[in-house]
């Protein structure tokens, strides 16, 4: 995993934010349909939106990193990093359709991907364990994210995850003996206290979805 080139790409992305506005320009527009679903704080709820996009992007090289070192741990590193990878690799070389493009802005549909990844991951993960691969709660972020790209793109962005976890991961590779040992080490309270440390993110930055 190429964790330093990811956060160099962000680092990148920051700077020229700073010098352009683009991401604070396109959201404030934004603000002004944004699904009725998406909850913002009634008071600056132009720069919680900000807020939540920035950190959402920022979260990902600690995203991915989490998610291959539990993937070690739990001995599944040659099932798991392939599709670790291809976050990375469309985080670091996008698709032609992206190419050119800079800042945060244009980095909010990279980092959707890599989330919805380790969600996927997540969802087997939890089948066989009980407990997520790693202890980010993105659900709602990711749903706020959706809403954000737009329902088209973000569906393409939603079968490029389920077809490569469905490719990369089945139940073999949760059948070894590594993954038996790695099974009993998660009943321990450690590992529970651990796992609490981490809040949802879009609760964390005060945006909520409301799904009735």
């Amino acid at each position: 995993m190429n964790i330093a080139a990811l956060r160099e790409q962000i680092n990148r992305a920051q700077h020229h934010e700073k010098e352009t506005g683009e991401l604070k320009n396109r959201l404030e527009r934004q603000l002004l349909h944004l699904h009725p679903a998406i909850q913002l704080p009634e008071e600056e709820p132009h720069e919680a939106l900000i807020g939540f996009v920035t950190a959402y992007i920022e979260q990902v090289p600690e995203l991915l990193e989490a998610a291959h070192e539990v993937s070690q741990e739990a001995g599944i590193e040659s099932q798991i990093k392939p599709v670790l990878k291809i976050a990375e690799d469309y985080f670091i070389r996008p698709p032609s359709v992206l190419k050119g493009h800079v800042g945060l802005d244009c980095l909010l549909d990279e980092a959707y991907l890599a989330h919805r990844l380790v969600e996927e991951v997540n969802d087997i993960y939890i089948k066989h364990f009980s407990q997520p691969l790693i202890p980010f709660d993105t659900t709602v972020a990711n749903v706020i994210a959706h809403r954000l790209i737009g329902e088209e793109f973000a569906n393409q962005l939603d079968e490029v995850a389920h077809h490569s976890v469905d490719n990369l991961l089945d139940e073999e590779s949760f059948a070894l003996e590594s993954v038996e040992a790695y099974r009993d080490k998660l009943s321990s309270p450690d590992t529970g206290a651990a796992w609490k440390r981490w809040p949802c993110l879009s609760r964390q930055l005060g945006i909520g979805l409301e799904l009735n």
